[in-house]
């Protein structure tokens, strides 16, 4: 492996690969799944499915993220959004094994909060999330080392988001900081702030930003976005000071698609329309929207619309058109005309889940995910002070 040389004013870089002769287990996790694949045009899929779901019975638990391909969906225990899903893991206990349909950090949060008797599968280890890998451990190190050299790391508070890997949530929960979902990102901020003069906040600057400057009534102003590309993050000493949001320069790359031209478009060819979105979407397409909510609010949202009404929904596809089949007497539509799935959520197929049960059922157990145990210990932490935030969250 082959390291990049770097000056003292660097950030820490991450290694070097050459294509064909070196891989990075962490980012590259998967590729090579050992055993064979049923093959994605095997008529007996769902029937396979079945049968090995039911040869388990109780020692198996699954669960389906809302952003899954129905033919997934189909066989989840329950669903939900990724915290939702590692507590509702937790709940069951005398579950052996839990079948996690989503994608690495929701594995590895789901193993966080389960007790040690249980294992936590994920049908393929390639299923990761842009956005968690977005912020590295050794980047968010090097950040921290940059706000020491600036004088503010102690009056600094870490939040960050659910989609982070464990050593990111390990680090908050070193560092006196929190987890956050997008339900209660408001009330992780205000509880920040209670104990720091500014947030650094990972690793989605769209619901950092969102959440300041809408729910807290900060302006832009008071908000600066950290590139762990550039040196020091690409900001001055002086910048950072004058700050109160240090926004992490990470984004969904589904949310991240859509535009405040999405919203006018859209707003010109359905009449009436209400624009709904998730606040991981750029603040000028959620300054637009009418509604702005978790995935969990997107769906109680539309679960109470009065029949007839339109809805233009800015979040996954999957889940769009899931909505759409279950409320077909209200006019619900994608709001781009791209399409835009999340990639990575795909990975976890029909095939993959078949294989993942069929194994269990032969006493074999792939793709297990463990956390190391100092990492879950910190990484608990965060989770365990989210969790006695108060209850007063808005988007729920």
């Amino acid at each position: 492996m082959v390291d990049v040389t770097t000056t003292a004013d660097a950030p820490k870089s991450l290694p070097l690969l050459f294509l064909g002769r070196d891989t990075d287990p962490h980012s590259e996790r998967g590729v090579e799944c050992p055993g064979a694949l049923p093959p994605a045009s095997d008529p007996d899929l769902v029937e396979r499915a079945t049968k090995a779901k039911a040869a388990l019975g109780d020692q198996v638990f699954v669960l389906g993220h809302h952003y899954q391909r129905d033919e997934v969906i189909q066989f989840a225990d329950v669903t939900g959004d990724s915290f939702k899903l590692a507590r509702d893991a937790a709940a069951r206990p005398d579950s052996p094994y839990i079948v996690f349909c989503g994608v690495h950090f929701m594995a590895e949060s789901a193993d966080i909060l389960t007790n040690d008797d249980q294992t936590v599968i994920l049908p393929d280890l390639a299923a990761g999330c842009s956005m968690a890998d977005m912020a590295r451990i050794q980047q968010v190190e090097a950040a921290w080392d940059a706000l020491a050299d600036a004088g503010i790391a102690d009056v600094t508070v870490p939040v960050t988001y659910m989609n982070s890997s464990a050593d990111i949530k390990a680090f908050c929960g070193r560092n006196g900081g929190v987890v956050c979902t997008s339900s209660n990102a408001q009330v992780a901020l205000e509880w920040a702030f209670e104990r720091g003069e500014k947030v650094l906040f990972l690793p989605d600057q769209h619901l950092g930003r969102n959440t300041a400057v809408l729910e807290l009534g900060l302006s832009l102003d008071d908000c600066v976005v950290y590139d762990p590309h550039k040196p020091h993050g690409g900001l001055t000493s002086e910048q950072l000071a004058a700050a109160k949001m240090i926004l992490w320069r990470g984004h969904c790359s589904v949310h991240g698609r859509f535009t405040a031209a999405s919203v006018d478009d859209v707003r010109a060819r359905v009449p009436g329309v209400n624009v709904l979105v998730h606040p991981e979407c750029r603040h000028d397409v959620v300054t637009k929207a009418d509604l702005v909510g978790s995935t969990e609010y997107i769906i109680n949202t539309l679960d109470a619309a009065e029949p007839g009404s339109s809805w233009a929904i800015g979040t996954e596809l999957n889940l769009v058109q899931r909505l759409a089949k279950a409320h077909p007497d209200k006019n619900i539509v994608f709001l781009d005309k791209a399409v835009c799935y999340c990639s990575t959520m795909n990975r976890i197929d029909l095939p993959h889940l078949v294989w993942a049960l069929e194994n269990l059922v032969a006493g074999v157990a792939i793709n297990t995910i463990k956390v190391d145990a100092e990492t879950e210990k910190f990484a608990k932490i965060a989770l365990d002070r989210m969790l006695s935030l108060p209850g007063k969250s808005l988007r729920d």
